[in-house]
Order: C-alpha cells, then sequence, then structure tokens
C-alpha cells in the first residue's frame, strides 16, 4: 500500500503508536515497571475515583477479559488495587496506588515533553490544527447506509 492510499483511521492509529511506544521506551529507560500497551491504555481511561473493568473494557474498546488480564498485571506492579464499589456491593472498582498516581504523573509530564518534540518535528502550528481537530465535535458516529460502500 501507498502512503497515499492510508485511510485516515490508519494514520491516527500509526500517531498514537508513536506517542505509545516513546513513552514506554521512556519510562523503561527510567526504570520503570514495564508494561504492555494494553496496560498502558487501561490506565489512560481509568477515572481518579476509580473504575468497573467492564467500564474499562467498554472504554478500551476490547473484551472484559482483556481489561481484566490487564487489571491483575498492574494490581501485581502495585499500580492498581481493587476497592469495594459503594453503590454496588457485587462491583469493584479499579484504581490507581499512590504508587500508581506517581507512575500517572510521570507519563503525563513525558507526554507533554513528547508533545513538545513533534511540535518541533512537525510545526508548532501543525499540532495546534491537529489538536483542534480532535477536540472538536465530531457528534454520532453515523450510518452511512448501504449505499455508501464501493460500487
Amino acid at each position: 500500500m501507498h502512503p497515499a492510499d492510508r485511510n485516515l483511521p490508519q494514520l491516527l492509529g500509526d500517531a498514537r503508536r508513536w506517542f505509545d511506544e516513546a513513552l514506554l521506551a521512556t519510562l523503561e529507560e527510567a526504570g520503570a515497571s514495564p508494561v504492555s500497551p494494553t496496560q498502558l491504555g487501561l490506565f489512560c481511561v481509568l477515572d481518579e475515583d476509580g473504575t468497573t473493568v467492564s467500564e474499562l473494557a467498554r472504554r478500551m474498546g476490547v473484551t472484559r477479559q482483556t481489561a481484566h488480564q490487564a487489571v491483575h498485571g498492574l494490581v501485581d506492579l502495585g499500580l492498581l488495587e481493587q476497592a469495594p464499589d459503594p453503590a454496588s456491593a457485587r462491583r469493584r472498582l479499579i484504581r490507581r496506588t499512590p504508587e500508581g498516581q506517581r507512575a500517572h504523573q510521570r507519563a503525563g509530564l513525558i507526554l507533554e515533553r513528547l508533545e513538545e518534540t513533534l511540535a518541533e518535528r512537525i510545526g508548532q502550528n501543525a499540532v495546534a490544527s491537529l489538536r483542534a481537530a480532535l477536540e472538536a465535535t465530531w457528534g454520532p458516529a453515523p450510518t452511512l447506509g448501504p449505499g455508501a460502500g464501493p460500487p
């Protein structure tokens, strides 16, 4: 496939991987416990007060089993903990431990530096335009109907 033939979702995926790979490599160089891209994604969608595994799976677009495995790996590393959900005796909330909160803050600083690096490479205006486009309200995902596909 020629680079010009790549669609926007592919390009957005590559951009996400650029950030993820740089973040993981920087954390590893700093001596942080190694985490998988799935664990990294889970950490990013976690609410401050905690989130259920089912909700984490929905936000990440993965199965509940995959989210559960990622949670257990991060619990084993001491970055997450499980706590009773005050709203339901049957559910447990996943939340950051104090060490997990420190790791989350470190990751945020690294991502800021990566964004600055990107601005140096492609220009501050390009990064600002990209941010504005991604922060814009796109509305609900459309259903284009049966006639929208190729002839």
